[in-house]
């Protein structure tokens, strides 16, 4: 009985060869992979999940919310996809947007954070930060922001001043044809610059425009294929060079070429006269000096300090781009538009807010122009805080879930 049944061990063992003990590991590791990846009970519905690719081909990385606006045909205003190591929870839709943001907005206050953004920010900053910083540094950014004329007249000035400069570089172009692209980024970031830094640049200043560069840059290499597939797959990744490697090295240099404002900043830094956000952040740091707890750093100064100047400068001039792309492709809606302007304006002297009840069809041409520009249709991805319910779904708060609000495919 022991000899047949040692023949048998023999036998089997035998057949063991390394090609079919790979074979059968490879079959194991896409079993294992296939079962972790299904759906919860109760959660949302979405494309079939593949083995450790999960819904990366139903993604559609070009256009993603055109994409989605298929699976939101096919299963509903709230769907769930695997991409890489996320779980991904899209919600389209003003109700349900609503429900999630505005009326359960504790639960999904987080942001989610990219492995490339982390790599960089970590917790820091305004945009990306989560729990006790987030509530810091945003608190302190959104009175300082006030304090130096964010809703205020004196902006106001500010953004006037600037349309003159740019008039002025505009009119250098002698009306030949040009890319207004780096014009206009120039003058919507001296706005925020003039906050932030106490200052503006000359549109010729070098440092400006390599940081303007630079900031062009890192979102279009962010945007690329290679920071996808680094932030789904960063296990391959790492090993393979491509933008995703570049883009952390460019992130970098902004970050250095704000470290040296803020030092220029120090050496004449006067607490009880602060010029700009720089001062004021100084101030702050100077005052918890003695609170290990506190957030307030120079990394977050610095992260913070960039945070404004993205989110002052890409936003705004992609919208004006749009603008000015809709009036050239509508010439008769432009028409209207410098109608009305020269009507309630007049052309000597500067638009204002003041003007814009007097405006309806200029404003509503502007509400037009950033309804179908769509510039960010994604919206920045959250996070759940704790588990919760969506639409009769639950949603868990588990590693790598990432919510996505995109109001258009809903629509």
């Amino acid at each position: 009985m022991l000899a047949a049944m040692g023949c048998l061990v023999a036998a089997f063992w035998s057949l063991l060869n390394p090609r079919t003990l790979l074979l059968g590991a490879v079959v194991f590791l896409f079993l294992a992979n296939y079962f972790k990846r299904q759906r919860p009970n109760n959660y949302p519905p979405g494309p079939p999940i593949l083995p450790i690719i999960g819904n990366f081909f139903h993604m559609g990385f070009k256009e993603p919310h055109l994409s989605l606006q298929q699976h939101v045909k096919r299963y509903g205003n709230i769907l769930s996809m695997e991409v890489g190591h996320f779980s991904t929870v899209i919600i389209t839709g003003l109700p349900l947007i609503k429900e999630a943001l505005v009326h359960q907005d504790q639960k999904f206050v987080n942001r989610a954070v990219t492995l490339v953004r982390d790599h960089i920010f970590k917790n820091n900053g305004l945009i990306m930060s989560n729990g006790q910083v987030w509530k810091e540094q945003r608190r302190f950014t959104l009175t300082t922001l006030r304090n130096f004329g964010l809703g205020k007249r004196s902006l106001e000035e500010r953004i006037q001043e600037e349309t003159q400069h740019l008039n002025q570089t505009i009119e250098e172009e002698n009306g030949q044809p040009f890319n207004p692209h780096f014009q206009i980024n120039s003058a919507v970031s001296n706005i925020i610059c003039s906050i932030t830094f106490g200052e503006r640049f000359e549109y010729q200043d070098d440092q400006f425009q390599e940081m303007l560069r630079l900031l062009d840059e890192v979102i279009a290499l962010e945007m690329s294929i290679f920071c996808h597939l680094h932030n789904m797959f960063p296990w391959i990744m790492k090993f393979i060079p491509g933008p995703h490697k570049t883009v952390l090295v460019k992130w970098e240099k902004l970050q250095l070429f704000i470290a040296r404002v803020i030092e220029n900043h120090r050496r004449d830094w006067n607490p009880d006269k602060p010029r700009d956000f720089i001062d004021a952040y100084l101030n702050e740091i100077e005052k918890h000096a003695d609170n290990p707890t506190s957030s307030f750093n120079d990394e977050n100064l610095i992260v913070s300090t960039l945070d404004l100047f993205f989110a002052g400068t890409e936003t705004t001039s992609t919208t004006l781009r749009w603008g000015l792309l809709f009036m050239a492709l509508y010439p008769e809606i432009q028409e209207k538009v410098q109608a009305e302007i020269d009507t309630v304006i007049g052309r000597s002297q500067p638009p204002s807010m003041a003007a814009r009840e007097s405006m309806p069809y200029t404003n509503a041409v502007i509400h037009e122009v950033q309804r179908m520009g769509n510039i960010i249709p994604l919206n920045v991805p959250r996070e759940v805080t704790v588990d919760t319910t969506l639409a009769g779904y639950h949603l868990y708060v588990i590693p790598d879930l990432t919510l996505v609000f995109s109001p258009l495919c809903g629509l």
